[in-house]
């Protein structure tokens, strides 16, 4: 299945590579139009359109570097970094009655029900004051997509699936050594099984809709954010 997942990967990345600037800047107009606020009229009178959040799905396998990469994104774009995987380890240290069922739901290398994730990640949102948003990690499954775009109400404007080794994701999570409960190797392999498996039809979808750009998640830091950074340059510009 990984093999599988690869393989459409490529063939996105190569096809989206040769027509960057095109396949862009046939979003631009379409994201203006949700987020730009140009009044509207209700009984004769102007009324200033409500703005969009600007929505960013990163997405990838345990230890694919993805929140590395969120941080750059942050430093050098100023959006707000909401990681799936953070808000879920937070409430598990809550102690909440949520909490349990989530860490249990972890340790088994299952997915959390999408209604608890997309809830999480609304509160999040709301009370954060920005309108620029990373949401790393999610959704991982067909179902964490349909919940969140009902339950938030909006899709991303942006998917970015960081493509990355088997091998080297294994490597990165054993050695990163941060004490957490699905850092061993028997519960990464499950995670990477249940990525391999959920993880397909959520990457075909956004493929269809015009908006995945696929990042070889392979070199050093700065080496993977030179592909990231003209995809949000290039919504950048096309605002100011």
């Amino acid at each position: 299945m990984w093999r599988r997942v690869a393989s459409l990967s490529s063939f996105i990345s190569s096809s989206s590579s040769s027509s960057f600037v095109a396949q862009t800047a046939s979003r631009l107009n379409t994201w203006e139009s949700l987020t730009t606020g140009i009044p509207h009229q209700e009984n004769g009178v102007s009324v200033p359109k409500e703005k969009n959040p600007f929505i960013t799905f990163v997405l990838g396998g345990p230890g694919s570097g993805k929140g590395t990469q969120c941080i750059k994104i942050v430093e050098t774009f100023g959006f707000k970094h909401l990681s799936a995987g953070d808000l879920l380890r937070r409430e598990i240290a809550s102690n909440s009655a949520d909490g349990a069922m989530i860490l249990n739901t972890i340790k088994e290398g299952k997915i959390v029900p999408s209604q608890v994730t997309v809830k999480l990640i609304q509160k999040e949102m709301e009370s954060s004051g920005s309108n620029k948003f990373l949401i790393d990690g999610f959704p991982r499954t067909e179902e964490n997509r349909v919940s969140f775009e009902r339950i938030i109400g909006v899709e991303p404007n942006v998917v970015l699936f960081f493509d990355c080794p088997e091998e080297e994701m294994v490597k990165r999570l054993l050695n990163r050594n941060q004490g957490r409960v699905d850092d061993n190797l028997e519960t990464i392999k499950k995670r990477l099984k249940v990525f391999e498996a959920l993880s397909l039809p959520v990457i075909n979808y956004y493929s269809h809709r015009g908006k995945l750009y696929t990042i070889k998640a392979v070199g050093t830091e700065d080496e993977i954010f030179e592909q990231v950074r003209p995809i949000f340059t290039a919504f950048e510009q096309a605002v100011r």
